[in-house]
């Protein structure tokens, strides 16, 4: 008896429905993928900020650097990448180099983790203070993008900064709400000591400058200065050194 054929037509082009129905729902299931994926990356990273906010928070009480500047610093040098290494070997969300990460940890008690979102923050916060109390600002940015070896070199010989570094300063202080120098020959570091502050003044500009340091001793303006003035035995003039008292909000 002969085998009808009409079954093994019907039968493939159920098999090839088939096929296409299981095709076709699995592009929809892998479509419909990224978005669920995307849907619960969100709330990781706004809970990521949050625990970065704490530790910007508590670094800037401990080493009393303005939050802002933190913020700003962490920003421009990783973008808030937790694991983030550059081409130099900087590590963190601060990007700290190996050899100083080590002296800070030692120092501060930081651990092992270079990594660890609280430790960089802390190593990095506590740099920047550092810095800033040893060149002033906007020294205290140079010193921590290009080392504060270089920065000196700079400082005592003139030495131009690289093109990296002043562009990071271009970048950053509007973000900290400071002021870009005309020319970063003229940022020097703070003397340890008041007496050994150099007069920075043009010698074209000196009569202009003691006529207005007389006027404005003369008045009672409410100005927020001191005058200090060497002993002066022999009657010789000599130029006086205004040291401002008054602090900005965006000064540490």
């Amino acid at each position: 008896m002969p085998i009808p054929r009409h079954r093994t037509a019907t039968g493939r082009p159920l098999a090839v429905r088939y096929a296409a129905l299981l095709l076709l729902s699995g592009l929809f299931c892998g479509a419909a993928l990224p978005t669920i994926t995307f849907a619960q990356s969100a709330p990781a990273e706004r809970s990521a900020q949050t625990s970065h906010a704490a530790h910007i928070a508590e670094a800037s009480q401990r080493f009393r650097i303005p939050e802002r500047w933190i913020r700003a610093v962490m920003q421009v040098e990783s973008a808030g990448r937790t694991r983030a290494v550059s081409s130099a070997g900087a590590m963190g969300l601060m990007q700290i180099m190996p050899e100083t990460w080590a002296e800070l940890s030692a120092r501060h008690r930081l651990g092992r983790d270079p990594f660890d979102p609280r430790a960089n923050i802390f190593g990095g916060t506590a740099y920047l203070r550092e810095m800033y109390d040893r060149f002033g600002s906007p020294g205290f940015l140079a010193a921590y993008n290009a080392g504060p070896e270089r920065y000196q070199q700079h400082l005592d010989r003139g030495r131009a900064l690289p093109r990296e570094t002043r562009a990071y300063m271009a970048r950053l202080l509007p973000m900290l709400g400071l002021a870009l120098p005309e020319s970063t020959a003229t940022v020097a570091p703070p003397p340890p000591d008041w007496r050994e502050a150099p007069l920075f003044i043009d010698r074209s500009q000196r009569k202009s400058a003691a006529d207005r340091a007389q006027a404005e001793s003369g008045s009672a303006d409410g100005q927020v200065t001191s005058r200090v003035r060497p002993n002066d035995t022999n009657n010789a003039q000599h130029e006086p050194v205004f040291v401002d008292q008054s602090r900005g909000e965006n000064s540490p």
